[in-house]
């Protein structure tokens, strides 16, 4: 089994050598050698795009970025036409899923995760869809980390860490001088908060279906836990997890510390109250800043609390582009992904998200400008962060199953549920 804990320990040496480096490479200019494409002599092609979507509500929607990258590439490619669809989290795995099932394949789609298409043997390979300067302007370690067996399938798209925000108005209200870097610091804190009447939430959980993966791996990091042991092998139903959901169980959830119900609660609900100052602390990504400060939410970032100390590695996260081989559209997907990943492109998303790039040139631009001054901390915590096993075939199976069930280990028995959950990860690894 081809697993993989990613720590990316060498981004930072990679984005310094980008910095000076770094030419203007990831211009919409391809190779001409390929081999491929399916569109006949003389006619129009037309892509099918399913990206996810990265917004909150209506009025930051992915799909106005992505009608707009679509409308500028059909002006200078005017026989290539790209159908946008634009998918929340919750539902874009599953319909993609349905899509590939029913024959209705897309030809390009953004996601979180692209190693079980490889295994479908469904996807081009990157150099086959992306010119050159494209692919030598993707920083390194994230090319990499979109490799299966050393062949790249998944090109990284955006990235980001996982910060501890809190409600700077709230604590100082309850008398909490500094953010909390325990466990029981968490507890002691969200229950002053609770008492003082100060938040209905003192402690968002988000464990459902839309980031379960996410949420439970940041706690499990905190006790020395996580997806797999150092040879690969899932460890789901570690007792180190066990534990940890164990004091979830009896700590927060149990004394009213958070939602009722975490496991019916997404991260989307979480980063909304505490924009409105619903809540008063979680763990979010640099899009929640954007969101904090448009509700005037005086808010802090600090290290990630684990179970005696902060974490001294967070959980990074990449999400990736990948490129389907049934409807033949080589040459066309080609254009267009070389188009998506100009700097103008790529630059203008991760701002609008305040996501952290994938490519050097936008790198450059963004430690360069002094224009992200809020991103520092987190630029800081990615040469530690620890990464889902992203290029095991059977890690996207795995974390849907965590999606669906994961976060009811905080109501249920965690060992039940953490079994099952492990015999389901064996049952996939098993079935590859």
């Amino acid at each position: 089994m081809n697993r993989r804990v990613l720590g990316l320990s060498t981004i930072l040496a990679v984005g310094a050598l980008a910095l000076t480096a770094c030419s203007s490479s990831g211009g919409s200019g391809g190779d001409s050698g390929d081999k491929g494409g399916g569109k006949a002599a003389g006619g129009e092609v037309t892509l099918k795009l399913v990206a996810a979507d990265y917004g909150n509500t209506a009025s930051d929607s992915s799909k106005i970025y992505w009608d707009d990258v679509a409308k500028r590439f059909t002006a200078q490619n005017p026989t290539i036409k790209v159908d946008v669809q634009v998918i929340n989290w919750d539902d874009i795995d599953k319909q993609v899923k349905t899509m590939i099932q029913s024959g209705n394949v897309p030809d390009v789609v953004q996601t979180g995760g692209y190693a079980d298409k490889v295994a479908d043997d469904l996807l081009y390979k990157a150099s086959d869809v992306l010119s050159s300067d494209t692919q030598a302007n993707l920083i390194e370690s994230f090319a990499k980390a979109g490799q299966v067996d050393g062949t790249q399938y998944g090109i990284p798209f955006d990235s980001s860490t996982r910060v501890l925000f809190y409600n700077k108005k709230i604590f100082s209200e309850a008398g909490i001088a500094d953010p909390p870097k325990t466990w029981d610091e968490i507890k002691a804190d969200a229950q002053l908060i609770k008492d003082k009447k100060l938040a209905p939430v003192p402690y968002a959980l988000p464990l459902g279906p839309e980031e379960a993966q996410g949420e439970s791996m940041i706690w499990e990091l905190g006790n020395g836990g996580g997806y797999t042991d150092a040879s690969g092998k899932y460890t789901l139903n570690s007792q180190a997890n066990i534990d940890t959901f164990t004091w979830l169980k009896a700590n927060l959830v149990g004394p009213g510390l958070t939602y009722a119900n975490p496991a019916t609660t997404d991260r989307k609900t979480a980063f909304a109250d505490f924009a409105a100052g619903k809540a008063a602390m979680l763990n979010g990504h640099p899009t929640l800043i954007a969101a904090a400060t448009a509700g005037k939410v005086d808010y802090g970032v600090a290290p990630i609390p684990g179970r005696t100390a902060p974490l001294q590695s967070t959980l990074g996260v990449a999400d990736w582009m990948m490129a389907f081989k049934k409807n033949g559209h080589q040459d066309e997907i080609k254009k267009f992904l070389d188009f998506a990943y100009t700097k103008e492109n790529t630059l203008k998303f991760d701002e609008m998200y305040n996501l952290m790039p994938v490519t050097k040139d936008t790198l450059q631009d963004m430690t360069g400008s002094g224009k992200h001054k809020d991103l520092e901390q987190f630029f800081a915590l990615l040469p530690t962060a620890s990464f889902y096993p992203l290029g095991d075939t059977t890690w996207d199976a795995v974390s849907a199953e965590i999606k669906k069930s994961g976060g009811t280990a905080v109501k249920d028995d965690p060992a039940q549920v953490l079994g099952a959950l492990q015999k389901k990860a064996e049952q996939a690894v098993a079935n590859q």
